[in-house]
């Protein structure tokens, strides 16, 4: 075959779309697999097992009695918000056991979302703490799961000591209305605080 019948002149692809890392963590079952897979537009990469007796006494469940399954690596999803822009989501684990993995899930975020659960607010401090100690700017996303608000957002402010400028949202984050809203509340977020322009 002649090199004729090749096509090798330089082809002009489109530029790669810009990456951005978001990571969502909060403490067990809180629901960041279930916001990861409610904005995601692809099927969401999950790494879920069943929780056993092993995990007894090693897991809190109180609160969660009725959770029978738990990440153990991560969860992961995507968002094309258009050919210039995807966004990544990397749900983190939310059992003490796993948090070690925090450390190379941050590497390369650009901001967070701590989802918290009024009816165990304290498994947050964790994933508060974390952000705030690495300066990389988050927001808070409350889970009323079925719409069920037990605190007011001030109550739920001050129990996890949030700074004022850090934005605080209400909501059922199986709805991806709720998700999205609360992606968009992080970039705002972003922009406003210079992490990005």
């Amino acid at each position: 075959m002649a090199s004729a019948d090749f096509d090798l002149a330089p082809r002009t692809l489109g530029a790669a779309p810009a990456a951005v890392k978001i990571l969502v963590a909060g403490g067990f079952g809180v629901g960041k697999t279930t916001l990861v897979g409610a904005v995601s537009e692809v099927a969401p990469l999950r790494t879920e097992e069943y929780l056993t007796v092993a995990s007894v006494g090693v897991d809190d469940v109180e609160g969660v009695e009725r959770k029978s399954t738990t990440t153990v690596a991560m969860d992961f999803g995507r968002i094309m918000v258009s050919p210039r822009l995807v966004v990544y989501l990397f749900g983190t684990p939310g059992q003490e056991r796993f948090w070690f993995m925090w450390n190379d899930l941050v590497h390369g975020a650009l901001g967070a979302v701590v989802l918290a659960d009024t009816r165990r607010l304290e498994t947050s401090f964790a994933s508060i703490d974390f952000f705030e100690s690495r300066r990389i700017p988050f927001v808070v996303g409350v889970n009323c799961f079925h719409g069920r608000r037990d605190r007011g957002e001030r109550e739920v402010r001050e129990a996890l000591d949030l700074d004022d400028e850090v934005p605080l949202m209400m909501g059922d984050m199986r709805e991806r209305s709720v998700g999205r809203d609360l992606l968009v509340t992080l970039a705002d977020h972003l922009i406003r605080t210079n992490s990005i322009t």
